[in-house]
């Protein structure tokens, strides 16, 4: 049963549930309705019958132990790519999941404002390779002109989906790549000379696992001594070197990001409106601590810290479920799929933001909201202690319910005090340009490997 349920999981991560309910439902069918039992889709393409193979089993239940180790961790196969002679312009390419809405915020925008960056200092032309979906061309023109950054050539886009065999697309000898999670430098590592790949890591990636399959393969990723690291934040930098990761140390540098004052900002404000409380709401990230958020809330309202005649509560995430806090008695507005203009706007509408990160990245909801005027709460966690030197509006608090309600209760205390409250924003040293920001990445890139 084990074995069954293994396999079944394996299939539905690359081919997702409605494509498995619908084999599934295929399989009763043939076996209910055939003479002597399945009978073989033969309009299935090969490499589907492989994954049903390796899904299901045959009908004496055997299955390839070689495809099912290969295919475990399927965002991992290798990018297919056929050399063709090398050009001018010289082409950078980046590799990332996706670039479509929903997916632009933090890490993905920060992965295009540096490719284009680095593309254009470079005199190069930039390629974006997408493996979980094709492309949307305005996603990264969201992004550059959110940020004024213009190209001189035109993008070029690519889709290499995952568990597909049927594609493949160009590379030029000694192109460069810029890779942007464990599973995509993997994939490409598996195509391309390591010499030619950056690896921009923004979290410390072995995290998002428990001990096992998927984190071996990203230890070893994070582990390479061959690739060149470019890491968000120095926190995170000396968290990884600290780790033992002491080829980052060698082969890798960190960049402060950039919040740029024409996208945040404070607005202003109707008068006698409710104060805004936001909290960062993602259920399905579990390293965003969803549900002990939701404690901290409800204990902050019971305890008289977050008075719900002065506040209102929004809910700013993905996959929120329908909430009512206060013993039921207060619905929090809940907002999902946000552009980036809506998200600008409502940072800098909110006045405190409870924004929780189990890992040492300070991530980016913090620094958003404080470079909009906000203050926010969020928490302590190996040496990420104090956020101050950032911002004196985010404070931290250990993670233990009463440390939370203490800086709970400091913050409603700073929110509510214009006079510091502006103060710390206006002397806050939150990077205010990309192009500064990545100064000494682009340099990097420019001189010789």
């Amino acid at each position: 049963m084990f074995n069954l349920l293994y396999r079944v999981l394996s299939f539905q991560r690359v081919h997702g549930t409605r494509r498995l309910l619908r084999e599934i439902f295929n399989r009763v069918k043939r076996r209910s309705f055939s003479p002597g039992g399945a009978v073989p889709d033969a309009a299935m393409p090969g490499e589907d019958k492989r994954w049903v193979s390796l899904a299901f089993g045959d009908d004496n239940g055997w299955v390839s132990a070689r495809e099912m180790a290969q295919k475990y961790i399927p965002t991992r196969t290798p990018l297919r790519l056929f050399m063709v002679p090398a050009s001018q312009p010289p082409r950078i390419s980046l590799v990332t999941d996706s670039i479509n809405k929903g997916s632009l915020y933090g890490g993905v925008g920060t992965s295009l404002i540096m490719a284009a960056l680095v593309a254009e200092a470079t005199q190069s032309r930039l390629r974006i390779i997408t493996r979980t979906e094709p492309a949307q061309p305005a996603g990264l023109q969201i992004v550059l002109s959110t940020y004024g950054i213009t190209l001189t050539h035109e993008v070029e886009f690519a889709h290499a989906p995952v568990g597909d065999s049927s594609y493949e697309i160009d590379c030029f000898e000694g192109e460069q790549f810029i890779t942007t999670s464990w599973w995509t430098t993997a994939a490409t590592l598996a195509s391309v000379p390591s010499q030619f790949i950056t690896y921009l890591l923004q979290e410390d990636e072995r995290m998002f696992y428990a001990y096992g399959d998927e984190h071996m393969r990203c230890a070893q990723i994070l582990g390479n001594t061959d690739i060149r690291f470019i890491i968000n934040t120095q926190l995170l930098f000396d968290h990884l070197v600290a780790s033992g990761l002491h080829n980052v140390a060698t082969h890798g540098m960190w960049f402060e990001p950039s919040f740029p004052r024409e996208v945040f900002r404070p607005r202003d404000r109707e008068a006698g409106q409710k104060r805004q409380l936001l909290f960062y709401a993602r259920p399905h990230n579990v390293r965003n601590l969803f549900y002990f958020g939701l404690e901290i809330l409800e204990a902050a309202i019971a305890r008289g810290i977050v008075n719900l005649d002065e506040w209102d509560i929004v809910l700013v995430g993905k996959d929120i479920p329908k909430l009512r806090f206060d013993n039921g008695r207060y619905t929090a507005k809940r907002l999902e799929n946000l552009s980036w203009t809506e998200y600008a706007e409502l940072a800098g509408n909110t006045d405190l933001a409870l924004s929780l990160m189990y890992t040492p990245h300070p991530s980016y909801p913090p620094f958003d909201l404080a470079a909009s005027g906000a203050v926010v709460v969020t928490n302590r966690f190996g040496n990420k202690q104090d956020l101050g030197g950032y911002s004196r509006n985010i404070l931290c608090g250990d993670l233990q319910l009463e440390s939370m309600l203490a800086a709970m209760a400091s913050g409603v205390a700073l929110a509510t005090d214009a006079t510091q409250r502006s103060h710390n924003f206006q002397t806050h040293q939150l990077g205010t340009d990309w192009k500064a920001s990545f100064a000494d990445v682009v340099q990097r890139f420019e001189g010789p490997r």
